[in-house]
């Protein structure tokens, strides 16, 4: 450990990596008094659909990053209407007089923010999921972030180990591309235990887009892109600890606090404890509901920002210890058939990055950028009598330079990539060697008219040392038809490297043999969508209502063939057709002051063929509903929020050749489950308390053949619904601004 830590540290030191970093604008406020114009300080400076801001000084002065993204300046002062400008970045200092003088005898404005929205000047179809929104849970990791999302699904994966597997577009989490702060995360070994590495309380905000995404963050995404952003060291609480326990024993605390060594240089330190060491077997099948678990997780992180330089610093690192299994198993004893079935899952992960950037002074809206990663990440596990012992090292650089041509109506950025994965992989007695190495080049063109048309067109260019040389085209579009009518389309190409064992681990929890048919190829897919958002004034309250369709259709892809053969899990490269459809509409309103609704429905049709059987894709919800509700009361000292998700049946794999006790039925049945917390909140702390799945719905025997988990019919994996019943929780969260 000792020296894998030193050897970290000394890349650390030598790595330079990017972030896009943008143009500043600056500028001057004044105001028009009896035809004179006078400077107006105090004056709120802020770029819209964001919380990036400012406040003019004594002269009227201001000085303003400018986001990726963003063009609209507003401009807010008592007694004046918002000012909104489009602004393009030509090298001069910005002079804006504010208009529309109000005269007003008596006001009082109260406004909620929205915890959950898409930008309206966002081109791609992305949500924003904030802190506030993660606080109407419990949130404890981001597994857990979803619970009042209509687009993401998360369940379990097995009924063991407590993996939680994402869902988006009707396709598993394999095909959304996970990111931290717009660099890959979470792929290879951490893909199955990867959402629970991520603390809620560290996170400042989730985006998540549907569809394939930009060419600049790479090739591997297909069904969509979920980024995480974690809270920085100059915008986040000076102090900030939540504390956690559910009624089944597991306790977290969580943590963060900043420090200024320097006026321009900032850092943080998260942490994160969280255990469950009781056992539970709530539905009498000798296994543990949930597993035993303790996880250690840190991450320490430096921000140092000049005029025109910024270098971001960050090192993470994590232990946990998982086991599950049947409760007479005693891990101190010999593995065999009379102590029982055991799983075990042990963890080391350590992640380090480092992104600088560069602004140029002399030519606007352009900047240099590198960011790298690198991760180590080693798993010891057994599962029963299986082993499997994995590492990885893996390696992801990017450098990009932005610029404009013309004007910024017309920017363009473009760079050069570089992706590295180690994988050394052993189950049982066969060992799995795998090197990737993944050098690319990319550009990508963006138009804006600043009112109605934006557009970004992106190509890049990658060459994989097994599969060769590919292009990855991708497309979006957005229309205003009105300032309420917006109008999104896209269009991709997405591809990705498996890596089967890692990413099917709860596959090992079965008595069924994994056999590779052939070789797994490269997964490639094309992926459309359209969405259109139509917002509605209704009693001085907004309506918004956003529909979407997406459409993905796989040009190969690796099979996991649980139907064919009872006996074995068959993989095996695509021989056929295999495509998602999946549509939503989703409706946010304030239905009275202080409460918030949201309402979904979403349809999903995921077939794809198996021995030449054109199937629907099993596990998958052939529908979901989702009502939330959220009313904070007056002064926001009491805050209320209900959730409610109807889940629709699923195909199950077949059964049909096992003795009639282990048999299922061919369809899940459909089933709600609902959550609810209340919160109060005091001036520098709040506490919570919550519940999960009140209605108590539980799968029933969710594991086959428990009784005999040596045998030929065992298989946890199987799992279409809750595996435990109702929990109940109490929190404090204690912050220092």
């Amino acid at each position: 450990m000792n020296n894998y830590i030193r050897i970290l540290s000394l890349l650390a030191i030598f790595m330079i990596s990017q972030q896009s970093f943008a143009q500043k604008v600056k500028g001057f406020v004044y105001e028009s008094i009896d035809n004179d114009t006078l400077p107006l300080p105090g004056v709120n400076i802020f770029w819209e659909g964001t919380q990036k801001g400012t406040i003019s000084d004594a002269k009227g002065a201001f000085s303003l990053d400018t986001p990726k993204g963003a063009h609209h300046l507003i401009f807010s002062f008592v007694g004046y209407a918002n000012d909104s400008i489009h602004y393009h970045a030509d090298g001069k200092p910005l002079k804006h007089i504010m208009r529309q003088p109000l005269t007003l005898s008596e006001v009082e404005v109260t406004t909620r923010a929205k915890t959950n929205y898409v930008s309206r000047m966002s081109t791609v179809n992305a949500i924003t999921i904030t802190s506030g929104e993660l606080q109407r849970a419990a949130c404890c990791n981001l597994s857990e972030s979803f619970e009042t999302s209509a687009s993401v699904d998360v369940s379990y994966s097995d009924a063991v180990t407590g993996a939680k597997q994402i869902e988006l577009l009707g396709l598993s989490g394999n095909y959304t591309q996970m990111m931290s702060e717009n660099m890959p995360n979470m792929r290879g070994l951490a893909n199955s235990f990867g959402l629970s590495y991520i603390p809620g309380s560290w996170m400042e905000s989730i985006q998540v887009s549907k569809g394939t995404s930009s060419v600049l963050n790479g090739y591997e995404s297909i069904s969509g892109q979920i980024n995480v952003e974690f809270k920085k060291p100059r915008e986040s609480e000076k102090f900030f600890l939540n504390l956690y326990q559910n009624h089944m024993g597991r306790s977290e605390a969580n943590f963060n606090v900043r420090l200024s060594p320097t006026e321009k240089l900032q850092t943080m330190l998260l942490g994160h404890v969280s255990r469950n060491g009781s056992k539970q077997d709530m539905n009498h099948d000798g296994f543990l509901d949930e597993p035993l678990y303790t996880q250690y997780n840190f991450f320490n992180r430096w921000d140092y920002n000049a005029e025109n330089f910024e270098f971001q610093f960050g090192i993470k690192a994590m232990k946990e210890d998982r086991r599950g299994g049947q409760l007479s198993f005693d891990n101190e004893k010999p593995r065999d058939l009379s102590n029982g079935y055991g799983v075990e899952l042990l963890t080391d992960r350590v992640e380090t990055f480092l992104k600088t950037g560069y602004i140029f002074r002399n030519r606007p809206a352009t900047s240099l950028g590198i960011q790298q990663q690198y991760t180590y990440h080693k798993l010891n596990s057994f599962f029963g009598l299986k082993d499997y012992d994995a590492q990885q090292n893996s390696y992801y650089g990017n450098a990009l330079f932005q610029s404009f041509i013309g004007n910024t109506m017309h920017t363009y950025t473009t760079g050069l990539s570089f992706v590295y994965d180690q994988y050394n992989e052993q189950l049982n007695d066969s060992v799995f060697l795998r090197t990737e190495s993944v050098p690319g080049a990319f550009f990508q063109y963006s138009f804006s008219d600043g009112e109605r048309v934006n557009l970004i067109a992106g190509l890049r260019a990658d060459h994989h040392n097994e599969y060769g040389l590919f292009f990855t085209p991708r497309l979006h579009f957005r229309y205003n038809f009105t300032d309420n009518t917006i109008f999104r389309a896209s269009a991709g190409k997405g591809y990705r490297s498996t890596n089967v064992l890692a990413e099917n681990t709860s596959l090992l929890a079965s008595a069924r043999r994994i056999v590779f048919r052939n070789t797994p190829a490269m997964e490639e897919a094309w992926n459309y969508g359209i969405n259109l958002s139509q917002h509605v004034v209704i009693g001085n309250r907004e309506l918004t209502i956003n529909a979407d369709l997406y459409r993905t259709d796989f040009i190969n892809q690796v099979i996991v063939d649980r139907d064919s053969d009872m006996d074995l899990i068959q993989i095996y490269n695509l021989e056929g057709s295999s495509y998602s459809n999946s549509f939503q509409v989703e409706a946010n309103y304030e239905l009275i002051k202080g409460l918030d609704l949201t309402a979904a429905f979403r349809v999903n049709d995921v077939k794809m063929t198996f021995d030449n059987s054109l199937l629907e894709k099993p596990l998958v919800n052939k529908y979901k509903g989702l009502v939330s509700l959220s009313y904070v009361t007056n002064l926001k000292k009491w805050q209320f929020d209900f959730t409610t998700q109807f889940n629709g049946q699923t195909r199950l794999p077949s059964t049909d050749s096992y003795p009639e006790i282990h048999q299922r039925e061919a369809i899940s049945p459909a089933y709600t489950i609902i959550h609810a917390q209340v919160t109060k909140f005091y001036r520098k702390w709040n506490i919570y308390l919550g519940g999960e799945n009140l209605t108590n719905f539980k799968q029933d025997h969710p594991i086959i053949s428990a009784e005999n988990p040596f045998g030929n019919h065992f298989d946890s994996s199987m799992i279409w619904g809750p595996v435990s019943g109702i929990k109940l929780y109490a929190g404090l969260r204690y912050t220092i601004e």
